[in-house]
């Protein structure tokens, strides 16, 4: 494995591109966290088409063009220290193949969203750059800790977290270590097969997930055992599921850590012994903490269930 490459610390006035890569954003569901960076003190620099709308079956910000050009002058820019997405949504995938990376490799800059911009962080790895999986500007309908954001700020300014992890019954105990790859349950199937597919070999898996019919959870879990996945992981953490099955049967929908789904991947993991964590704060959940994509990781799950970077 090649040597991961980590942006370097933010200082005081840092410039971070706000961009948006996949749906489209209204300018008032940001304000607030352009206000946060502003309070940080650091210095928003808005894409030229971050509040841009194309509609064309799918509400996107701007075209496929003005997008992905949006992203390659925030990756480019040598003023800019970071790219924060604005939101997730669809469309991601639609900008892989037109990424330029000239400059940014002499001048990595910290990418943060999470969702859809999953496939942008894998393209990143792939690449041999750390991102940050964590919220994106936007204001989700279900709301967000402070702390969310903070812990952002914080791995920007050169710290690593470490979050200890409530014991969940579904646990499977050890301890492991290895660099951690992963994101969107669905993002991480829909690239299973092409070159943008994560690597798995010897790594850590995470995986959340948002307003999946059970079927559909079961079949990205199936997809992902039939190609060998669970098989080449050294351990695995799963993070939120919220918002599955059908609303009306399910009186767990609005929870972080839906309990039927949890059952449903426990069941599909039952023959593999890798370390197994459950409910992990991370995902399009009230309380939504960030993980470095590419970063090595320790998980140990036993007396205290922790995840140290």
């Amino acid at each position: 494995m090649k040597e991961i490459i980590f942006p370097t610390s933010l200082k005081k006035g840092a410039k971070i591109a706000l961009i948006s890569p996949a749906g489209a954003v209204e300018e008032k569901q940001v304000e607030e966290g352009i206000e946060l960076i502003n309070k940080k003190g650091f210095e928003p620099v808005l894409g030229q088409h971050l509040f841009t709308k194309y509609v064309h079956g799918y509400n996107y910000a701007g075209t496929e063009k003005e997008r992905v050009s949006d992203l390659n002058w925030a990756f480019n820019d040598d003023e800019i220290e970071a790219v924060w997405a604005s939101r997730g949504g669809y469309g991601c995938q639609h900008l892989l193949k037109h990424l330029k990376l000239s400059k940014f490799r002499k001048h990595p800059k910290w990418y943060i969203g999470y969702s859809d911009n999953t496939v942008i962080q894998s393209f990143l790895l792939k690449n041999n750059f750390a991102s940050i999986n964590g919220q994106t500007l936007k204001t989700s309908s279900f709301g967000v800790t402070g702390e969310s954001y903070d812990l952002i700020f914080d791995i920007l300014k050169g710290s690593k977290p470490t979050y200890q992890i409530p014991t969940h019954y579904l646990n499977k105990k050890g301890t492991v270590e290895g660099p951690l790859v992963g994101g969107n349950l669905a993002l991480v199937f829909a690239l299973l097969g092409t070159s943008y597919s994560f690597d798995f070999r010897e790594r850590i898996l995470f995986i959340e997930e948002i307003g999946e019919k059970y079927y559909a959870l079961d079949r990205m879990l199936m997809s992902l055992e039939l190609a060998g996945v669970f098989r080449k992981i050294k351990g695995l953490i799963i993070g939120g599921m919220i918002n599955m099955g059908d609303e009306k049967d399910n009186a767990n929908y609005e929870e972080s850590f839906d309990e039927f789904a949890y059952q449903l991947i426990a069941e599909r993991l039952k023959k593999y012994n890798f370390p197994t964590i459950f409910g992990f704060p991370n995902g399009h959940i009230y309380d939504n903490r960030p993980l470095i994509i590419g970063a090595n990781v320790v998980m140990n799950i036993g007396s205290e269930t922790f995840v140290a970077f």
